[in-house]
């Protein structure tokens, strides 16, 4: 270690490393708090729904959700985020829905956010402006004829979004 040779560079090196510590502890305060749980409403009437077992109830949902995504990325182009997400997203909310067997959104609720009020309402705006959804395929719906899903929308600063199904990979540096 090299003596400092006044007081004042002392002082500067002091007060650098304080900015340094300060700076690192409000990253970690941030990434403590980023994200918050939001449980869907309950249903009023509650049946248990089962996941697919059957490998192609698997493949049909998967196919399902894609028809889903383009329905949504169809009637909100202005919204879409095309390119390269940013490195550090604004938000991830992830919203979950019930549809009928016409694909009419029965309900849906903010499941999980970082409580950006504004990317929750877009969200869930975009969600019902493509309603109805395509039709599900009958084998994926309840007893009651419905289907359970959930979608993620991740978020860059001005607002844009991509959806899970979709997303491309972020970029590596933040800028």
């Amino acid at each position: 270690m090299v003596p400092y040779s006044s007081p004042r560079l002392r002082q500067q090196s002091a007060a650098i490393t304080s900015s340094i510590i300060a700076g690192v502890l409000a990253l970690l305060l941030v990434a403590l708090t980023g994200c918050t749980f939001t449980p869907p409403p309950k249903p009023l009437v509650s049946e248990p729904t089962a996941a697919p077992t059957n490998p192609s109830d698997t493949a049909a949902l998967g196919r399902y959700r894609i028809r889903v995504a383009q329905r949504i990325l169809e009637r909100n182009p202005s919204f879409v985020l095309h390119g390269t997400p940013q490195a550090m997203l604004r938000s991830v909310v992830v919203v979950a829905f019930t549809v009928d067997s016409e694909g009419k959104v029965l309900s849906s609720a903010v499941y999980r956010t970082n409580g950006d009020a504004g990317a929750e309402r877009t969200a869930l705006a975009t969600l019902r402006r493509a309603s109805p959804l395509p039709q599900p395929p009958p084998a994926l719906l309840d007893a009651r004829g419905h289907l359970e899903l959930m979608e993620d929308w991740l978020f860059n600063n001005n607002g844009k979004f991509q959806l899970h199904e979709f997303a491309t990979p972020q970029a590596k540096t933040i800028d």
